[in-house]
């Protein structure tokens, strides 16, 4: 007899969920239980590990494995599991200044390895565990504990941080948008390696409303283009506006399509999610002039770092064949308790 279907509520823990009244963590973390749910994902195979910051918090709701870590390690821990037990599924967990700031280096090494793990980074612009300082993704002037008169620093854009580490899977989506949000994150699991989505996530005390010129409900037409794979780039209310490649140009315009107008979607830019200078226009692409690229911006197949890694260890004889083998004698040396001695 077949076991019931998981329910969303199945992948809750008993644990108080503690984040502040309005938070869009409490939208992503139904989101990614509506996910497991829809994918039938099994408990006792999946993991969620996060780092530090209010984002960190996620394993402690999730009724699967979990791991909090170090500021800025989760990254490295993900790697260490998924090599230790390619079968697991691996969840990471971080915010824009986990991610990007202590934990950059870690993130770009995860990336271009294509490990085969979904990498979701909570995007709130600001420091929140620690009060509101700037981080790497704030804007240009954002007045904070840190920056009292106002950053100075460009913003890391992090999904064209995550093109430039060489990531083949790169997707954009909201906290608020429970349906795409969902959607986004059934097709970062199947897909097989790094999966990098950003989801822009508002924090109601430290940065409040700062994606409200792209989130909020009146706007998300007009400010929020949804990409599809060999679809044409189409957006806004009545479904009138588009992008094109200008002509004689590697850059991107928004042209209006219809009646009194001089295009029409013929002359509409086809999304294509394979290719990675189209990638990196979309990727960068802010209002008020252009839309903000939400779904697949790319996506493009190759061999997981823990299958090559496996398979180079298989050729190099380094998995042991016998009882005998030195690597398995020193496994035995290590495992035999708490204390031991090499002679």
């Amino acid at each position: 007899m077949n076991a019931p279907a998981r329910k969303p509520k199945d992948y809750a823990t008993d644990q108080e969920v503690r984040w502040c009244p309005g938070c869009g963590d409490y939208a992503i973390l139904k989101g990614v239980q509506k996910t497991l749910a829809d994918i039938q994902a099994d408990p006792d195979q999946t993991v969620f590990i996060s780092g530090i910051g209010c984002a960190a918090r996620f394993p402690y709701y999730m009724e699967t494995y979990g791991f909090h870590t170090i500021h800025g390690r989760a990254a490295a821990i993900a790697t260490g599991v998924k090599l230790s037990k390619p079968e697991l599924d691996v969840w990471v967990v971080g915010g824009d200044g986990d991610s990007l700031s202590i934990g950059g280096n870690h993130l770009l090494h995860l990336l271009r390895r294509n490990v085969d793990v979904q990498y979701l980074l909570f995007n709130n612009e600001i420091y929140g565990l620690t009060k509101g300082q700037a981080s790497p993704a704030s804007r240009a002037g954002t007045r904070s504990p840190s920056t009292p008169r106002g950053s100075e620093d460009r913003p890391v854009n992090a999904a064209l941080f995550a093109l430039g580490a060489g990531a083949h899977f790169i997707a954009r989506t909201g906290d608020v948008m429970q349906a795409h949000l969902v959607e986004t994150l059934k097709q970062a699991h199947a897909h097989r390696g790094t999966s990098f989505v950003e989801i822009l996530q508002n924090c109601i005390v430290y940065n409040d409303n700062v994606f409200g010129a792209v989130m909020d409900k009146p706007v998300q037409a007009e400010a929020q283009i949804h990409l599809e794979h060999g679809k044409p780039a189409l957006f806004g209310a009545d479904r009138n506006k588009a992008l094109r490649v200008k002509p004689g140009t590697l850059s991107l315009e928004v042209i209006t399509l219809g009646e009194g107008s001089n295009f029409s979607e013929a002359d509409a830019l086809v999304h294509d999610e394979t290719d990675r200078a189209l990638a990196g226009l979309l990727a960068e692409m802010e209002g008020p002039d252009f839309p903000v690229a939400m779904g697949v911006i790319y996506r493009k197949p190759g061999a997981s770092f823990e299958d090559n890694h496996h398979l180079d260890s298989d050729r190099a004889g380094e998995r042991p064949a016998s009882d005998t083998h030195p690597l398995t004698a020193l496994e035995a040396k290590l495992r035999q308790g708490p204390t031991w001695i090499v002679p």
